[in-house]
């Protein structure tokens, strides 16, 4: 198994929402910027490194939501690990995605999102329901 960490990062009400590029798996697909734990890494420690190598920004976790498991098209088994986050510093620079969009949450199912992404979409939505 593999455990991937995604941020779900929180501005003025807006989400961000991250293009994948065309020269990456999955191109052109939407996702939440992430990416693999590194062996001796932490999660929470995985999910800051990460969004710093992606998107030059250094972020706050708030909180953590429910894994998500998903087989990919290779069948390999990944653990998908969302946090929710705020930016505290850097400034945005693409360095693996096409583009982003700051979104309303109720506008992100528009998007053609990656498909291990989709149930963390569903799972966001509905915590945002119930608070």
């Amino acid at each position: 198994m593999i455990h991937v960490t995604c941020a779900l990062i929180e501005r003025d009400g807006l989400v961000l929402a991250a293009q994948r590029s065309g020269t990456m798996r999955l191109p052109w697909k939407w996702e939440f910027p992430g990416g693999k734990q590194e062996p001796g890494e932490t999660l929470e420690t995985c999910i800051i490194r990460e969004i710093k190598e992606e998107l030059d920004l250094d972020i706050h976790i708030t909180g953590a939501m429910s894994s998500q498991t998903h087989i990919n098209q290779k069948g390999m088994e990944i653990c998908l690990h969302p946090f929710l986050c705020t930016i505290i510093g850097g400034e945005l620079l693409l360095k693996e995605h096409a583009q982003i969009k700051w979104l309303p949450p109720q506008e992100l199912p528009t998007l053609d999102w990656a498909e291990a992404d989709v149930p963390v979409l569903g799972s966001y939505l509905a915590k945002l329901a119930a608070d």
